[in-house]
């Protein structure tokens, strides 16, 4: 592949992202601006790509453009770079490829140009490992030839989803803050086989493995998690007795509410 990718921002996320982008393209068409130019020169030296001194050197010839700032931060950059992209709409536009949480499409063209092709991204933390998923739409201006690499960039780091823009907000919220709802509850699971006598690695071992396995069984079967609970659920045993501690600590219901505190948090920030 030919495309030159650029990254605004040099966090774990678009560092990650960059990774896989160079598996695709190449070391040598990965650049990385940040305002923390220390930060950028330490994430394009990890992958062996380039850095930009600049926002507007980093627009200027990048087939594909990642925005990975906070999305308090991409309006103003968006304003920043807004003069070089509209130039370049007369020749082989580039595509903007933005991850900010509440930023929809059009939110992004109105700062820029209503012509700009734009890709909106979702992707979640295992995609520092290339287990991630990534919820993605495109705005009608992006090429079909653009479309097809972009997700063969992601797909690097993950499975990508085509989905649309209105989901994205539950997205966020779901696999977006998900992991964290998920590393928490690993932890609380190692706790409880620590309280339970196993020592810490073997009992956070165990946790990981029995999250991992029970996950890809889900996928597996295509079975409903409930059937799949039944299975292990047998009369007046072990797993009735904890799964009755879990309904009394509102357990579903204070997971659901986490979900819907961040979903909330998403529409906020847009």
């Amino acid at each position: 592949m030919k495309k030159f990718v650029s990254c605004i921002g040099s966090g774990n996320m678009g560092t990650a992202l960059m990774k896989s982008a160079a598996s695709v393209t190449g070391n040598d068409k990965i650049g990385f601006c940040d305002i923390d130019k220390t930060k950028a020169k330490a994430a394009a030296a990890a992958i062996g790509g380039l850095t930009y001194e600049s926002n507007i050197l980093a627009v200027q010839t990048a087939d594909l453009i990642f925005l990975a700032v906070k999305p308090q931060v991409l309006d103003s950059v968006l304003k920043e770079i807004a003069p070089v992209l509209k130039k370049r709409l007369k020749k082989n536009p580039p595509v903007l490829v933005s991850m900010a949480p509440g930023w929809t499409v059009e939110k992004i063209k109105a700062s820029v140009d209503k012509k700009i092709p734009v890709a909106r991204i979702m992707p979640n933390t295992p995609s520092l490992i290339s287990k991630g998923l990534i919820a993605i739409t495109l705005s009608p201006e992006v090429s079909k030839d653009s479309a097809v690499d972009l997700i063969k960039i992601l797909s690097a780091s993950g499975a990508v989803e085509m989905l649309d823009e209105k989901y994205f907000d539950a997205v966020t919220g779901l696999s977006g803050s998900g992991p964290a709802f998920v590393y928490l509850f690993i932890e609380a699971l190692s706790d409880g086989g620590v309280r339970a006598g196993l020592p810490r690695d073997r009992a956070l071992e165990f946790a990981c493995r029995t999250v991992l396995g029970s996950a890809a069984m889900v996928l597996e079967t295509g079975k409903h998690p409930g059937e799949l609970k039944d299975m292990v659920t047998s009369p007046g045993g072990t797993t009735i007795a904890g799964i009755t501690a879990l309904e009394k600590g509102a357990f579903r219901g204070t997971v659901i509410s986490a979900v819907e505190a961040a979903w909330q948090r998403a529409v906020e920030l847009g």
